[in-house]
């Protein structure tokens, strides 16, 4: 099942650092099957706000993508980033092929009526 980081990164000044640290980050994410699928594009903000950018890197799995968040080599990388721009980064995992979305409800509509709920 595929999984992905998504960040949040908020406006801040051009710095050397996080120059560098784009052009070191696609390098991280190969031994993870990660690739960008979002990056440095415009986005439309449909209800609520959200200042700043959107970022989201697809892996294979939840697996690939912790262990590319705990490598080695973008442990190094990853402070040439946050130390120059604030954000909140999230790994997720997607959803199977064929998702329904009908059980999520069905368990909504019961933990509303006072059944057991989401699992």
């Amino acid at each position: 099942m595929p999984a992905y980081a998504i960040a949040h990164l908020r406006e801040a000044p051009p710095h050397p650092d996080v120059a560098e640290y784009i052009e070191r980050i696609p390098g991280t994410f190969a031994p993870f099957g990660g690739r960008f699928l979002v990056h440095a594009t415009q986005h439309e903000v449909k209800e609520g706000s959200w200042p700043g950018h959107v970022v989201v890197i697809g892996f294979p799995g939840i697996a690939e993508a912790r262990a590319w968040w705990d490598s080695p080599a973008y442990r190094e990388i990853a402070p040439l980033r946050s130390r120059h721009i604030p954000g909140d980064i999230v790994l997720v995992e997607g959803v199977p092929e064929g998702y329904d979305p009908s059980g999520t409800a069905r368990a909504m509509r019961e933990g509303a009526a006072g059944g057991p709920g989401p699992a």
